[in-house]
């Protein structure tokens, strides 16, 4: 059975492509690393190390958008390329869970 196809993503530069990329790896990241759904210390720790390379990789990417004079971040076009690429279940991650009810 052939995996659904997914949608094309929007045109981007890039380094757009490169800003969306590494936001959602530190939104990832972020998301091992929150303490309300993290399930061992090692596991957070070594998510909290990568952050470091991540969110520098995140700041060059808008580094080099901003030097080449790409200077406006058009967001219904990175929305649309967060969602196809999963974003929002990603972002999830980095919120506090809903109290249980038990």
């Amino acid at each position: 059975m052939l995996p659904p196809t997914m949608p094309p993503l929007p045109a981007l530069t890039c380094a757009e492509a490169e800003f969306v990329d590494s936001y959602l790896e530190v939104v990832d990241l972020l998301g091992r690393i929150n303490p309300s759904r993290a399930t061992h210390t090692y596991g957070a720790l070594r998510a909290a190390q990568a952050l470091v390379g991540r969110a520098a990789a995140l700041k060059d990417a808008l580094t080099l958008m901003h030097t080449r004079g790409e200077n406006e971040v058009y967001a219904d076009t990175l929305a649309e390329a967060l969602r196809i690429l999963d974003g929002q279940r990603r972002a999830n991650r980095v919120t506090v869970p809903p109290a249980s009810t038990s």
